[in-house]
């Protein structure tokens, strides 16, 4: 049902407009304005994209927790620590026997050291690291025992924005050596002094230049210490003092892993050198302190996959490789049937396979160091120590034989609960004050005169008074598990009040916006509502809201999350007789039942695009589902246009079909993919044949050879231009992956003449104006300007993809003008009108909702064509090399994010060009968009992940970001468009012009 009037009501809808007209607007309401709705929009969502980081990207980390440590009647096992840290090392890599197959004459076992230390003197395990899997927040689970904060996100992953506590800052002296990454993050907030860093340069830190030279740069340092210990007394009392603790962190083998894979030779000679650095370190404190009063934990901060990533969470990326030996930590025991081992551990075979596997969390780390050395425990640690966790089989800590070690372990567990209640209490404190009607978790509930927990600590340290050591564990652990609990509880407690109050601010604006469009384009001499109910509704929630931000203390951005959503709901009380007004057009001529079914069939609709394309973002083959369903579905319901009696209109419908099955099939193919020149070159002569067509075409075209050389120039001359270019493009190509694939580097003729192809072309059709302003011929130059881009710097199917994707667009115009319904009343022109180029222009109909979201289908294919329809392989960076063999992280960036931004030039183009050819007011398709497409924001927000993987998490937040910022880069489509097509003519558009001019002068007007 269209929203425009027809022929036989013209009159009395003339009518009702004039008498409306005379009708004065209430004060509260403002005439719409497309300008004005356009920046308020903007300030909207630039405004709420921080309520993601308030609603779920809080930090956990607090402050005020009292620290705890071993009672003094428990003495600590050792005075000192040595914490060896192989970033990136795979626990099969270093336990399995005969881990490197592939690699010829490789030895099977190749850790010897660290083996033999694990099978005759120590305990070994899996340390099982939480996602993401990365250097950073390995190493914050591993020292401070707490896991990612993911308020870090705020800081770009680099660093945490709230200090926390650490082993080291715990120890009354820490020594450091490693990567200027890690380093920095336990010296900051520490005591000062306390933790000191020997770091090498970050340039030393590249992807070209043997990584094993940065873990003998630790190794060297180290020795340095020591040394110099020999020659400085003060240094030497340091070093020989009671809780010291040496942290060295090896960075070769994540570097060798990213550049050759986990599985090659350079990977395996990297564990040999760390293997042979641990030797090197346990002699060389083993001289200097000539006792046995030293710990030594080996470990890794995550694994690797098989291609050389990590992040996620894959078996390979969570499962690192724990060794403890030395003073306080107990020897290998007799594993009798087996039954410590799995299938993942039995490749490293005997000895070890007979022996005690015990693994650990890697936050357990923390708490198993600090124990060691007799050491306050970090205050943030939530680590369990391997005792709490399972008091049946043997964990890790040696505190004597007998009754002495049963009383130690207690111990050790009576201090892990204590600190990790004492986080509990904090934060239960702090939400108590700030909240309205707080509610405490309810298992930890106490009384007005106790804290939480008061009841489980009393009967825990009962059972230890009375020597029940065993029962005193259990019961620990189960203090602790209760607390974790308690302490997610509290971390998510604020994110209800927080989504109800975006949910309203999103959905008052998409309702506030599309009654404004509604009344711009369909209805703009509707009434508005008076001003006593929407003023008395919005002191009431004004009152409400203020209310409850000051009992809870609520920061500054709450107040404006707040603000939002009440302003728009009373303008959206302002237009009510616009939606009034909508309803009687829809419902004209049908009866109530009918006509409710059709609105809400429409909506339903409405609702399953949006949520489809929700969907796409994680789902790619959703996107080739969507290419189905206006392939052929559209087509088939569009049945009031006859296409089907005309050659052309049934030809024109059959190449619809084909090409959204064309572009249909990109979905399915694989996501990881490698460079395939063959692929490439079809793309290159694919390009070159649509040239050479084009140009043969053009030939016989009077029009194509008109120019003057000064400031125009001909058509044909243009494209023959950009078609050679197309050709030394995929020239250059061919050359650069040949030498490159074969190890030989980057020829220097190819960079120049891939260079010269992609800046020349791209430059073209804005550099050499043509004399033909028809639109297709505009958007042909565009098309071929862009192809060298997409060939050098594709990797596989994406630059078939670009041709695909362009001509589904111009096919999408076509296909508009074809099953459009005629226009049966136009806009009455005016002089303005006819000045502005826009007269003769129609109103909106219903159907123009349905464009609208071929538009949103658009733009998002625009970037998941590139990015993760065709391939994924956008992002990697083989093709980029062809231009910039070196690592320069800008340029590089820049490249691809230039080749991600190209379809949305020929997507900006093809939109203008549909605009006018649908005669519609300009902008009009993007301002109905916008009242849908914060659908896909508000399922966005919803979909938002604070626990997971980096990948994982920053895929939904980024996710969340995007269609936030949709409206913005929609808007940016939509100027670019206007400017990339002015000065574009055709008959249609002339032959209205000149009908809108008659008209203004009196003559009687006639629509073509």
């Amino acid at each position: 049902m269209s929203l425009r009037p027809t022929a036989a009501r013209a009159a009395a809808a003339a009518e009702a407009a004039a008498s409306q007209a005379q009708a004065p607007a209430a004060k509260g309401a403002q005439p719409p304005s497309a300008l004005r709705l356009l920046l308020m929009g903007l300030l909207f969502h630039l405004a709420y994209i921080p309520s993601v980081f308030d609603c779920y990207f809080t930090s956990p980390v607090v402050h005020g927790m009292p620290h705890h440590s071993l009672p003094s009647s428990v003495p600590a096992p050792a005075d000192r620590l040595v914490l060896i840290v192989a970033d990136g090392l795979r626990a099969d890599s270093l336990f399995n026997l005969s881990p490197f197959p592939s690699v010829p004459d490789s030895p099977a076992i190749v850790a010897p050291y660290l083996r033999q230390t694990a099978a005759s003197r120590g305990a070994f395990g899996v340390s099982h690291t939480r996602v993401p899997t990365e250097s950073r927040p390995g190493h914050v689970a591993l020292i401070a025992g707490m896991y990612e904060d993911v308020s870090a996100v705020t800081t770009g992953w680099t660093a945490n924005p709230v200090t926390f506590d650490s082993v080291l800052n715990q120890s009354t002296a820490a020594f450091s050596f490693g990567s200027p990454d890690i380093l920095p993050m336990f010296a900051s907030g520490a005591v000062e002094g306390r933790v000191r860093t020997w770091m090498y340069d970050e340039e030393e830190e590249d992807f070209t230049r043997d990584a094993t030279e940065l873990d003998v740069w630790v190794l060297e340092r180290f020795r340095e210490l020591l040394a110099n210990a020999t020659r400085d007394a003060a240094l030497d009392g340091v070093l020989r003092g009671d809780k010291v603790v040496f942290f060295l962190h090896l960075l070769g083998l994540d570097t060798t892993g990213h550049s050759y894979r986990p599985h090659s030779k350079e990977y395996m000679r990297n564990i040999q050198l760390v293997d042979s650095i641990v030797h090197q370190v346990e002699q060389l404190v083993t001289a200097f302190y000539a006792d046995a009063r030293t710990a030594y934990i080996f470990t890794a901060d995550h694994g690797m996959s098989n291609i050389g990533n990590h992040g996620d969470g894959h078996p390979d990326n969570t499962r690192t490789p724990l060794i403890a030996w030395g003073a306080g930590v107990r020897g290998p025991l007799p594993d009798g049937e087996g039954a410590t081992h799995d299938a993942f551990s039995l490749p490293w075979g005997e000895p070890l396979t007979g022996l005690v596997r015990r693994d650990v969390e890697q936050a357990d780390v923390a708490a198993l160091m600090a124990v060691l050395i007799g050491a306050d425990w970090p205050v943030n640690g939530v680590g369990v120590l391997p005792e709490c966790r399972d008091s049946v089989h043997p964990g890790w800590l040696d505190f004597g034989p007998g009754e002495q070690g049963e009383k130690g372990m207690a111990a050790a567990c009576v201090t892990n609960a204590r600190v990790v209640l004492e986080q509990y209490r904090v934060k239960h404190e702090l939400k108590k004050n700030h909240t309205a009607l707080y509610t405490p978790f309810a298992d930890l509930a106490a009384g007005p005169d106790e804290l939480p927990g008061d009841g489980q600590l009393a009967a825990i340290d009962a059972l230890y008074s009375a020597g029940d050591y065993h029962s005193t564990r259990r019961a620990s652990a189960a203090l602790i598990a209760t607390s974790l609990r308690g302490l997610r509880y509290l971390q998510t407690y604020d994110q209800l009040l927080l989504r109800i109050v975006v949910t309203l601010g999103y959905l008052g604006w998409s309702a506030m916006s599309a009654l404004q469009v509604l009344r711009m384009f369909v209805f703009p001499h509707a009434a508005t509502l008076g001003e006593t109910a929407p003023d008395l509704a919005t002191e009431v929630a004004v009152i409400l809201l203020a209310g409850l931000l000051v009992i809870q203390q609520s920061p500054w951005t709450y107040w404006v999350y707040a603000a939002a959503p009440v302003f728009f709901w009373r303008n959206v009380l302002f237009d009510l007789p616009v939606l009034a007004e909508a309803w009687k057009r829809l419902s004209a001529g049908q009866r109530g039942p009918m006509a409710v079914a059709g609105v809400l069939l429409r909506l339903v609709c409405v609702a399953v695009a949006i949520e489809r394309m929700v969907a796409g973002y994680t789902n790619r083959h959703v996107w080739s589902l969507g290419f189905g369903v206006i392939g052929c579905l559209w087509p088939l319901t569009a049945t009031s246009s006859g296409w089907w009696k005309s050659v052309r209109g049934r030809g024109l419908v059959a190449a619809w079909v084909g090409i959204c099955g064309l572009d249909a099939a990109f979905g399915m193919l694989p996501v990881e993919k490698h460079e395939d020149l063959t692929v490439l070159m079809i793309t290159g002569g694919a390009y070159v044949l649509i040239g050479l067509a084009a140009f043969a075409y053009l030939y016989n075209d009077p029009q194509a050879w008109v120019g003057n050389y000064s400031d125009s120039y001909p058509l044909i001359a243009v494209v023959a231009l950009q078609t050679s270019l197309i050709g030394i493009a995929t020239y250059a190509t061919y050359g650069a992956v040949t030498s490159l694939q074969a190890r030989e580097g980057l020829p220097a003729h190819s960079q120049m003449l891939g260079w010269t192809a992609l800046l020349l072309s791209s430059a073209s059709p804005f550099i050499l104006a043509t004399s033909d302003h028809r639109p297709n011929s505009r958007l042909l130059t565009y098309f071929l300007a862009f192809c060298p881009a997409f060939l050098i710097l594709s990797i596989s199917w994406e630059g078939l993809f670009y041709l695909a994707y362009s001509l589904t667009l111009y096919l999408w115009i076509e296909m508009e003008a074809l099953l459009a319904p005629k226009v049966e009343v136009p806009a009455p022109p005016t002089d303005a009108g006819v000045k502005a180029g826009t007269d003769g222009m129609r109103v909106l109909r219903a159907d123009d909702i349905r464009i609208a979201l071929f538009f949103l289908f658009f733009v998002n294919i625009a970037f998941f064509g590139t990015g993760n329809v065709a391939s994924l392989s956008n992002f990697y960076l083989e093709p980029v090399y062809r231009l910039v063999p070196v690592f320069k992280p800008f340029l590089m960036a820049v490249l691809l994010l230039y080749k991600v931004f190209l379809p949305y030039t020929i997507f900006a183009a093809c939109l203008a060009t549909l605009n006018k050819r649908l005669h519609l007011p300009p902008f009009s398709i993007y301002l109905v968009a916008l009242s849908v497409t914060d659908g896909m924001t508000l399922a966005m927000f919803y979909n938002v992940r604070d626990e997971g993987s980096w990948l994982e998490i920053g895929q939904t937040l980024s996710h969340f970001v995007i269609t936030s910022l949709l409206l913005v880069w929609n808007a940016g489509i939509c100027v670019v468009g206007e400017w990339l097509m002015s000065g574009t003519t055709d008959l249609t558009t002339g032959s209205r012009k000149k009908t809108a001019v008659a008209a203004s002068n009196g003559q009687d007007a006639k629509l073509d």
